[in-house]
């Protein structure tokens, strides 16, 4: 499971033009699933997310999580952060799980987070074509894989 994590001042998603979620001050997680993800793979990872010191404290020092600072959490599921991109120039996607195993490990995710975030998270639409526009704050971009060392 891989997620991509930005803080930003504000983010969205839209479909078709139309506003279906936003978020003000926190994080935007775009979230890839693979088929060997389980549950401990999405327990890892949202605490990670939700305790991450990437917030500037009163010195300006990163060292406050999005729970420190009552941010806001949007999740957007995108396969793409599985793409293999060592031969040739079209990406190749066979890592990332179907439907059928990344749509609930997803649900699943957004209902850890908001567990731990003691607050409602906003999502994307699973599988849409969706516009997701953001200001980074910082910025700052950050890659965590939980079978990955990083």
């Amino acid at each position: 499971m891989r997620i991509l994590i930005q803080r930003v001042k504000n983010a969205s998603v839209s479909i078709s033009g139309k506003l279906i979620s936003e978020i003000e001050h926190g994080l935007l997680v775009l979230l890839g699933i693979e088929n060997a993800d389980n549950e401990k793979d999405i327990e890892y990872l949202a605490q990670k997310l939700v305790n991450l010191r990437i917030f500037d404290d009163e010195n300006g020092v990163m060292n406050l999580s999005v729970m420190d600072v009552q941010g806001d959490i949007m999740i957007v599921s995108q396969f793409t952060l599985h793409a293999r991109t060592r031969k040739g120039n079209r990406p190749s996607y066979i890592d990332a799980a179907k439907p059928a195993i990344s749509i609930p490990l997803y649900e699943k995710f957004c209902l850890e987070v908001e567990k731990l975030l003691n607050k409602p998270v906003k999502t994307g639409k699973f599988g849409a074509d969706m516009q997701v526009a953001l200001v980074n704050d910082g910025p700052v971009t950050i890659w965590m894989d939980s079978k990955a060392p990083i």
